[in-house]
């Protein structure tokens, strides 16, 4: 079979890589250099940050985030030499508000991934000594992890651009599906060729409204931007990720610290803001104050595939026989990345399905009948 995969941000590459696993011929194409959108701006904590604050179909899939990564990092890592740098550092959370909650939801909700503890500042001067002393008690949930998600994007891209079942076509933006008798006979790009495949997957993420006019369907994935600083302090000197009121550090292994982040409406513009990046980098300095000490290496912005609730559309796209999407993942992309991957497949190719995909079926985008032409 042959399948063409539209976008190759972390959606449309892990839906490649399970695919291409069974055997599928696989072309992906994107308007850019492979994953270079939001999969690589993120930051790529290995958990919705707040899970309760998320439906149920969230967490569903992003529980199997760490240890789906974990079985990708060790098939890849011989084949690439690029390691994915899952990080166990835990996650201290300052939020009052959220203490209780956030206590019980592990057993709540049968997720020990999720288990927490809560922490007076004995505790916390044991765990992270940096934390500012203002800080007088957190909730530390000590077996979450962060993955350094632009090397696993070199990582999936390498594997992927060296398989024999593998084409891709970068730079290279699809404008148009042509349909005919609800099936996508192939799709046209911008300078007008034209690429057939036997089935179709939309992985076009902040960008996936651009086919709600072609399909006639209501597709409500809008930009959201993400802005974000990063640190370069030495290894391992920051021990946990942080979090309060939605602003993070993320340590990685080698002393880079990712702090973030924002939240704006403003299209597709990815210019960063003076003022968001004082924003950022004020909440982040309550935390950790000793943070200031060390330079600021890079800051960016990137653009998350907003949707209503943040759960996901993946799954057949109404009435055209052969069209797919998985889109639409908002700020958990790459924690739910694998499980929505596979779950497409699954869906894809008729084999028994990870969980009850019913509340990701892009069923739920439809308001008329596919106009065929």
């Amino acid at each position: 079979m042959h399948i063409a995969i539209i976008g190759a941000g972390v959606s449309g590459l892990l839906t490649a890589l399970e695919l291409v696993e069974q055997g599928c011929q696989i072309s992906i194409f994107d308007q850019q250099q492979s994953g270079q959108a939001a999969s690589w701006a993120g930051g790529g904590i290995l958990s919705p940050m707040y899970p309760w604050r998320y439906p149920q179909a969230v967490n569903t899939l992003a529980q199997y985030g760490k240890s789906m990564y974990q079985t990708w990092n060790e098939k890849l890592l011989p084949i690439t030499g690029i390691d994915f740098e899952i990080h166990d550092t835990g996650m201290l959370i300052f939020d009052e508000d959220d203490f209780d909650i956030g206590l019980n939801y592990a057993d709540c909700h049968q997720e020990p991934m999720q288990q927490a503890e809560y922490l007076t500042r004995d505790g916390l001067d044991q765990i992270n000594p940096w934390i500012d002393s203002k800080l007088q008690h957190a909730i530390y949930f000590p077996k979450l992890s962060n993955i350094r998600n632009p090397r696993l994007l070199q990582s999936v891209i390498n594997y992927l651009k060296q398989h024999p079942l593998v084409s891709f076509f970068e730079n290279r933006p699809i404008v148009k599906f042509q349909l005919q008798q609800h099936k996508i006979q192939y799709v046209v790009d911008q300078a007008g060729n034209k690429f057939a495949a036997d089935q179709f997957v939309i992985a076009t993420g902040a960008w996936s409204q651009h086919w709600a006019k072609q399909l006639n369907l209501d597709i409500p994935v809008q930009p959201v931007q993400g802005q974000m600083v990063l640190f370069k302090a030495p290894a391992n000197w920051l021990p946990t990720m942080c979090m309060n009121n939605v602003m993070y550090l993320i340590p990685r292994q080698d002393g880079h610290i990712v702090c973030g982040s924002s939240m704006s409406h403003c299209g597709f513009d990815t210019t960063p803001d003076p003022k968001i990046k004082q924003n950022i980098l004020d909440a982040c300095l309550e935390m950790v104050p000793e943070l200031a000490q060390f330079p600021i290496v890079k800051q960016w912005a990137g653009l998350r595939p907003s949707s209503p609730t943040g759960v996901p559309y993946i799954g057949a796209v109404p009435d055209a026989n052969n069209l797919w999407m998985n889109v639409g993942h908002f700020r958990n992309g790459l924690c739910m990345g694998p499980a929505s991957a596979q779950l497409l497949r699954q869906l894809m190719l008729e084999q028994p399905t990870l969980t009850d995909s019913t509340a990701y079926s892009p069923e739920r985008l439809k308001t008329d009948q596919l106009v065929i032409g």
